[in-house]
């Protein structure tokens, strides 16, 4: 394989230290990352004959057009650096969970004096209790409908002082203890969330055996409202538990990971085994699995799912030996606060059984994965297909761009542009626009600036061609297949004088989507486009048209949110735009700002004592 002089040249000065590289494609893009311990043995590796690697190996070789490296001190920070910079750039050879979006995970407020329980998307470190992560958000709210009905946590936002006269009427249908008017105390309350905890980690025995000591004790003194209440728990409970399966009493905490293959795809079953019992499972996809070998795709996998998981079991068992064992089980027992994880395959007994278990759910969860795909596929192309004789387009359907306008009395007007290919929403195109020539309420004219604007980057990307150096922005390069404004008629008639403008009208096909009744009206037809009510073709505009509502919406909430902190520190003598730019760009919130001490806010360039001062008293 022929290299080029700059790849020769990076190759003759890689370091021998540990550390990871990127290898960019000739647009600059990162295509993969890894790590080693020997930086110049391993990337000088992928250059030598090619006859030894995996096709896929070899089609990521000849792609490179420049490598960059970062020197670290050992191999277990070159581990959690190429794990970083994987989250970081999701390249295109390197095997990684599906979906960049973070997993969801059940926190418990532990650090607040009353701890509620909240659905999240990011672990902080603020003393709270993480369970996760799950794969579905809805699985989550099902388990936290369960959880509430058997510990009655609280769900408001009320300052709990045990004074306050009367209960909300979640008290009333028994879901929440009500602290607030002392019907539970500060200490029993903690004590039911910490059961909670107990419960989420798969130990109940004790919670249940403490629960059955008060009961009784409450009939006892003949407290019997409180002994039925506690005598309902222990049901819901066991109700619970008894669809767990019981693997062993004196069974260590572990996952067990399994894992099947089909094209490219993977999906690894996790089974999440506690207190001896099968406490629940979950299953992960991983994407960019293609000819790489069973055990380099269980190492990613470990990687990248304890990095997020929120603890770490006494062992884990796998179906195969991994390469990096070692290093991984040293950042394992890193990450458990020094706990040694075991991680090893087993060979036989019971283990082996629930391995083999593993494996079975993994494979039926991939053929109904494959099965679910396919039928979204068909349903994407059936909609694309319908919605192409419907407007009687001579060419597929491939993009489609859609346009909104949102803005409050005139005022933090945005444009959105969102982009669906192949009938599926394509988010790294999507667009925002802060109107700027549009004085007022007129969607009409922000709509003509805001598609003025976009065919001016059109135009510019045509002019520039290849430039070099120069990389063009898909979301602006591409001409739609179709091209929807919401808002009828009148938004119709300002994109077709736009078109005509840029020389596009009969090139691109245009509609103006009617927000009543999901009419498309097209140039020079008088009567609207009706599609079919359960069509393929009419839900796929309403998506369309949704995503480019929610896109809209969110954008201006966040210009109208900034105007207001930008007007508010703006009131402060002394605060200008560099000075109230100096402040958002280190603290981020006004939120953030009120709560910085004195010499927090001096740090900030242009701030002197004086005016740290004047921002404290003004925003408190």
């Amino acid at each position: 394989m022929k290299v080029s002089e700059h790849i020769t040249s990076l190759l003759d000065n890689l370091p021998t230290k540990p550390g990871c590289y990127l290898m960019k494609d000739a647009a600059g893009k990162v295509i993969y990352v890894g790590k080693a311990i020997n930086l110049r043995n391993r990337v000088r590796s992928y250059f030598h004959s090619s006859n030894s690697h995996h096709p896929r190996t070899n089609q990521l070789v000849r792609k490179i057009a420049d490598i960059e490296w970062i020197v670290v001190d050992s191999e277990l920070e070159a581990l959690i650096l190429e794990m970083n910079l994987i989250k970081k750039y999701r390249p295109h050879y390197n095997v990684r969970l599906k979906d960049d979006k973070r997993y969801p995970y059940i926190k418990v407020h532990w650090a607040d004096p009353f701890p509620k329980v909240t659905v999240t998307r990011q672990m902080v470190n603020d003393g709270s209790r993480y369970f996760g992560p799950y794969t579905s958000v809805w699985a989550v709210h099902q388990t936290l409908d369960v959880l509430r009905r058997i510990f009655p946590y609280l769900t408001c936002d009320r300052e709990i002082t045990g004074q306050d006269e009367r209960a909300c009427l979640y008290h009333d249908i028994k879901l929440c203890s009500a602290p607030c008017i002392g019907a539970v105390s500060k200490e029993k309350y903690r004590q039911m969330i910490d059961d909670l905890c107990q419960f989420l980690s798969g130990r109940t025995e004790e919670i249940v055996s403490r629960m059955r000591v008060e009961m009784e004790r409450a009939a006892e003194e003949l407290r019997f409202e409180k002994a039925a209440a506690l005598r309902d728990q222990i049901r819901a409970i066991e109700n619970v538990v008894e669809r767990q399966k019981v693997v062993s009493p004196d069974y260590v905490d572990s996952d067990v990971l399994a894992m099947a293959r089909s094209n490219g795809e993977a999906v690894v079953q996790v089974f999440f085994i506690r207190g001896g019992k099968l406490i629940g499972r979950d299953y992960f996809v991983l994407e960019g699995a293609e000819d790489t070998p069973d055990s380099d795709v269980m190492a990613q996998f470990l990687k990248q799912f304890y990095d997020q998981a929120a603890t770490v079991p006494d062992q884990v068992l796998l179906p195969q030996e991994v390469e990096e064992l070692q290093i991984i089980r040293q950042w394992l027992n890193q990450k458990s606060s020094g706990q040694k994880v075991e991680i090893f395959v087993p060979r036989e007994g019971q283990q082996q059984e629930l391995l083999k278990l593993a494996a079975e759910n993994a494979a039926e969860t991939l053929q109904v994965l494959k099965a679910q795909w396919q039928a979204d596929r068909h349903r994407q192309e059936q909609a694309l297909i319908e919605l192409k004789e419907a407007l009687e387009l001579k060419e597929p359907i491939n993009r489609i761009e859609c346009f909104d306008i949102s803005n409050t009395q005139g005022t933090a007007a945005v444009g959105s542009m969102v982009v669906f290919e192949q009938g599926v929403p394509s988010k790294k195109l999507y667009r925002r626009f802060n109107i700027r020539t549009v004085v007022g309420p007129d969607d009409f004219a922000s709509m003509e600036e805001v598609l003025t604007r976009r065919f001016n980057r059109w135009k510019a990307a045509l002019e520039s061609g290849d430039a070099p150096g120069k990389k063009p922005d898909r979301a602006f390069s591409i001409l739609p297949d179709l091209l929807i404004v919401d808002g009828g008629k009148g938004q119709l008639a300002r994109a077709v004088t736009v078109l005509e403008r840029f020389g596009l009208l009969g090139k691109v096909p245009v509609a103006g989507l009617a927000k009543q009744n999901e009419e498309l009206f097209l140039p020079g037809r008088p009567l609207p486009v009706v599609l079919p009510r359960h069509s393929q073709a009419l839900y796929l505009v309403q998506r369309v048209r949704d995503e480019a509502h929610r896109f809209a919406i969110t954008a201006h909430r966040s210009r109208r949110d900034k105007a207001g902190v930008a007007s508010r520190l703006d009131a402060i003598p002394g605060i200008g735009p560099a000075r109230r730019k100096a402040l958002l760009n280190t603290f981020g919130s006004i939120e953030n700002i009120r709560e910085a001490s004195l010499k927090e806010l001096q740090l900030v360039n242009g701030i002197t004592p004086e005016l740290a001062q004047a921002i404290k008293s003004y925003l408190e």
